[in-house]
């Protein structure tokens, strides 16, 4: 048995508190974890204990962990499992993670799929081919993919994206235009098709509004 003789909280950006076990500091923990333990000086810990406190402080170190990375943009599951085994977090505290995040509505790859191709589509419109392909890499199950990019409409997607490239480029021939174009395009993962009438329309208004 050790008794606790001091609680001092760490200095820096992430909150430990140092425990200090008979006089000699032992070990520290996530500032959440002591107060939800409650620690306090005086306080008499068994081995067993002290062992539950390190099970603890590690899944609050990769739940934390996680937190932080979605706190710049949703993330899918499988990309903050990845992160997390980047990290060194283990197999166990992972998956515990992974539920927390879920139960707590933090993760949900249905919301993120969603959210990746309304983004998509506001700011750099692409077809339904390379959608899938991205939200494939980020290990979105492919009943989810086929769902959200059902909806997707490469004619309108090609126009917008193509409409707005079409401004920044200087004047020039038909086949000029139709190459620089048409390559944009195709990066964005349209057809041959698509490509085809798409920039047959825009060359042709832009003709007609230059009259």
């Amino acid at each position: 048995m050790s008794k606790v003789t001091a609680l001092r909280t760490g200095k820096g950006r992430g909150k430990r508190v140092n425990i200090f076990l008979d006089g000699k500091f032992a070990f520290s923990l996530e500032a959440e974890v002591a107060a939800k333990e409650g620690l306090r000086v005086e306080q008499v810990l068994s081995a067993n204990q002290i062992e539950a406190l390190a099970r603890s402080d590690h899944f609050q170190r990769c739940f934390n962990a996680a937190v932080h990375y979605l706190s710049y943009r949703p993330r899918s599951e499988a990309e903050i499992r990845r992160r997390l085994h980047q990290r060194g977090f283990d197999g166990d505290n992972v998956e515990a993670v992974i539920i927390r995040l879920k139960e707590q509505g933090l993760v949900d790859d249905m919301a993120f799929a969603q959210f990746w191709n309304e983004n998509r589509e506001s700011f750099s419109p692409r077809s339904r081919r390379l959608t899938s392909l991205e939200l494939q890499r980020k290990g979105i199950a492919k009943d989810i993919i086929d769902r959200v990019v059902d909806v997707i409409d490469d004619e309108a997607n090609a126009y917008r994206a193509a409409l707005s490239k079409a401004r920044s480029l200087p004047d020039a021939d038909y086949q000029s235009f139709r190459r620089r174009l048409g390559e944009y395009l195709k990066r964005r993962g349209f057809s041959y098709e698509v490509i085809n009438r798409t920039v047959k329309q825009i060359w042709q208004e832009q003709v007609s509004n230059a009259k």
